[in-house]
């Protein structure tokens, strides 16, 4: 894939090595020159000197032949200029935007952009760290929105099905491990000792959960 980074800070310069290393072509665009050296000297992708929302250096950059855009520079507003540029634009498929003030996410969701917060993100993972809990967090999705988390059946769900957990929009099981092997249950799967679940979990429903697994 033919990738843009916004922004070469420490997120954009980490970014940009860990798609390089997946074998993704990467160019980074930055307003400060200094700024690519946290790239190192083996980065073999292209570098592009200017403002990350200007059209001219997005075209030179090569935004009309790009697969996906991050654009994650310290500003948020840069971020989000840059974000619908891409997407509205120039039709890149895949454009995200890094935010720092999460009060921001659900005006820029309504404007159609995929946002990371990485704030709340942040908060969420390093609460999750500190207090310990059988229902371990597995990834974060969106903004913190949704957790997919995994746990091992509880004896008092030993027998029930899949539809017994399930709760539309709020909680799904999309894997049940068993023996070894991973697979995508139906409603009608039973669960045994032993199994080990994934479940995504909105963040509202948290609480709802452990309390429907015995652990509140």
């Amino acid at each position: 894939m033919k990738i843009l980074i916004i922004g070469c800070g420490r997120m954009g310069a980490g970014l940009t090595q860990v798609l390089a290393l997946r074998g993704h072509t990467v160019t980074v665009v930055d307003k400060d020159p200094a700024a690519f050296a946290r790239l190192g000297p083996h980065f073999k992708g292209r570098t592009v000197l200017g403002i990350g929302f200007d059209r001219d250096v997005l075209l030179k950059a090569g935004i009309e032949r790009a697969d996906g855009l991050a654009a994650v520079t310290a500003s948020d507003e840069a971020n989000v200029v840059a974000a619908r540029l891409a997407s509205q634009v120039f039709r890149v498929p895949r454009v995200v935007a890094r935010l720092y003030d999460p009060r921001k996410a659900e005006i820029y969701r309504r404007l159609g952009l995929q946002t990371i917060a990485t704030v709340t993100w942040g908060i969420h993972r390093i609460a999750d760290v500190l207090a310990y809990s059988p229902l371990s967090t597995l990834v974060s999705l969106g903004s913190g929105d949704v957790d997919v988390v995994e746990i091992e059946v509880p004896q008092m769900l030993a027998g029930r099905m899949v539809r017994d957990l399930n709760i539309p929009g709020e909680v799904q099981v999309v894997a049940v491990t068993r023996g070894g092997k991973t697979a995508i249950p139906t409603s009608g799967t039973s669960f045994q000792a032993g199994d080990l679940l994934h479940l995504a979990v909105l963040d509202s429903a948290a609480n709802r959960v452990k309390e429907m697994l015995g652990l509140s």
